[in-house]
């Protein structure tokens, strides 16, 4: 198939699961379509009957090679509707990889790559259960890859790796007593507790050298009467530090915060952590790969700096859970504004083709 095609090919499907946005661990019509295109190019794949996505494999030998997909979309509102929504930009990296496989696929393997289509990034597990299922047995090598915002990448650069942070949250319950407006000394005001929460997590310090971030996302307290005082409200916290050991500090410091409110308010306070993504650890090996398959694809000019970005990625268990294996996950510019996540996220479609080719190129140097 002439390039020109190929990068058709690749529109193409980006437009196809553009179109069809599903959330977390309910990506049935994904899989199948990811499943109807393999079948379509004679590539043999595993499903699950008990998860969603899917792992293909083409080539041969004992070396296995790998990169990962992932394929949920964001639950959000857009224009005043909830709905799933691809500003996470993973319909484009899908399509980027099978267009990598379509490059590759005709050419004289002397390994196996490995192409895993992973379920629920967005809940920052799906990469343990595609783990739990082999995704990584065997593997020397795994590759991701990833549109960046415009304020890290412009459009026309590419960079060997991108270094996220890692993060957790927090969802929490204060547990008080309400009371009459009139008589606020009868009740114990779980609105008090909140801002004396949001001040302490304001007087969080570490040190200065170090990048981390805690904030109050969602707060709820009171009803329809305005005349009572909340005595229970609901919290979540987010957390975040480009180190993990950094991150384990701040959950410290948290949860002994969080023991202090209740002794000075004298209320009771549920709280779990949950949905912990930890930060990346790249291999210096597979950042050189990569770094050598952008300057061969789109030249020297085209090669970027690491991306060193507060966001965080499920894809840095697989690296967490094996040690041994060498991971980087590269960064496409591509004139993404005015941000991922942002409902309304856009990019140059152009930059699919140009990151399909330097992950083609990637693994097969790898």
């Amino acid at each position: 198939m002439l390039r020109e095609n190929l990068e058709k090919q690749i529109l193409a499907w980006f437009e196809q699961f553009h179109a069809n946005p599903e959330v977390s661990w309910k990506e049935f019509k994904t899989t199948q379509a990811i499943a109807d295109i393999l079948d379509n190019l004679g590539v043999t794949y595993r499903t699950f009957s008990d998860v969603t996505g899917l792992i293909a494999e083409i080539g041969e030998g004992d070396e296995v090679i790998a990169v990962r997909a992932e394929i949920d979309a964001l639950w959000q509102e857009v224009n005043g509707v909830w709905q799933g929504n691809h500003s996470c930009g993973h319909d484009a990296i899908i399509s980027m990889v099978l267009g990598a496989l379509l490059y590759l696929k005709n050419q004289k393997l002397t390994k196996k790559i490995r192409f895993i289509f992973q379920p629920a990034e967005e809940k920052g597990n799906g990469s343990l259960a595609m783990i739990e299922r082999g995704a990584i047995d065997n593997v020397s090598h795994l590759f991701g890859i990833h549109l960046r915002p415009v304020e890290e990448l412009p459009m026309g650069l590419v960079s060997p790796s991108i270094h996220h942070g890692a993060a957790i949250f927090l969802e929490g319950k204060v547990l008080g007593e309400d009371a009459h407006g009139a008589r606020p000394h009868q009740g114990k005001n779980a609105i008090d507790v909140i801002f004396g929460l949001q001040q302490f997590i304001k007087s969080i310090y570490l040190s200065p050298f170090e990048s981390y971030s805690a904030k109050l996302t969602k707060v709820m307290a009171g009803g329809e009467s305005l005349n009572i005082i909340p005595g229970s409200a609901e919290f979540a916290i987010d957390v975040r530090a480009q180190k993990n050991e950094v991150l384990e500090k701040l959950k410290d410091k948290i949860d002994t915060g969080l023991g202090s409110l209740c002794d000075l308010y004298g209320i009771k306070i549920e709280w779990n952590w949950s949905d912990f993504t930890p930060g990346a650890e790249v291999s210096s090996e597979a950042e050189a790969i990569a770094e050598e398959a952008i300057r061969h694809t789109v030249g020297d000019e085209a090669l970027a700096s690491p991306v060193i970005t507060s966001g965080s990625d499920d894809f840095h268990f697989y690296t967490i859970q094996n040690p041994k294996l060498k991971a980087t996950m590269i960064g496409v510019g591509a004139d993404l504004q005015p941000g991922l996540h942002h409902p309304k996220m856009t990019f140059n479609k152009s930059a699919l083709n140009i990151g399909a080719r330097i992950l083609a190129e990637t693994l097969l140097r790898a």
